[in-house]
């Protein structure tokens, strides 16, 4: 059974700046000809490791709110160098815009039920054309 992480996208404004943000770490990757993965480390390792693997993504909370999501295809148990053990959840580059859902602060990460989750936009939908703030705004009021 899949189940999903969430996370706060911490000093990142919008889905847009997530997005130039993956394509430079891309970029700057292979420039140093490396394998170019997206990478976030995080301090505590899921438990729930096999169910996250079978189909699982990272949906990322922006500005308070579920925005957009990265599959996630391995997490990887590291020591950093202060001695601590951390967690690299390691995502496919490509970022999915989400429907809106709003989401209070927390610390680290949570577990996300699929039947939670929100729904990934399709790309084709006109409101993808409307500017962010335009699109929260209408989905504030419902009408998204």
């Amino acid at each position: 059974m899949t189940v999903h992480i969430i996370k706060l996208c911490v000093g990142v404004d919008s889905v847009d700046d997530l997005e130039q943000r993956i394509i430079l770490r891309q970029q700057l990757s292979a420039l140093n000809g490396e394998a170019g993965e997206q990478i976030h480390t995080t301090r505590m390792t899921p438990k729930r490791r096999e169910e996250i693997l079978d189909g699982g993504s990272l949906y990322w909370v922006i500005k308070g709110m579920i925005l957009a999501r990265q599959k996630i295809v391995d997490l990887r148990a590291i020591r950093g160098e202060d001695g601590i053990g951390r967690c690299q959840i390691v995502m496919d580059p490509t970022l999915v815009r989400t429907e809106s859902q709003p989401r209070r602060a927390f610390q680290g990460w949570r577990y996300l039920k699929v039947s939670d989750a929100p729904r990934d936009i399709d790309p084709l939908r006109t409101a993808n054309d409307l500017p962010e703030a335009f699109r929260r705004e209408l989905a504030d009021l419902g009408l998204l």
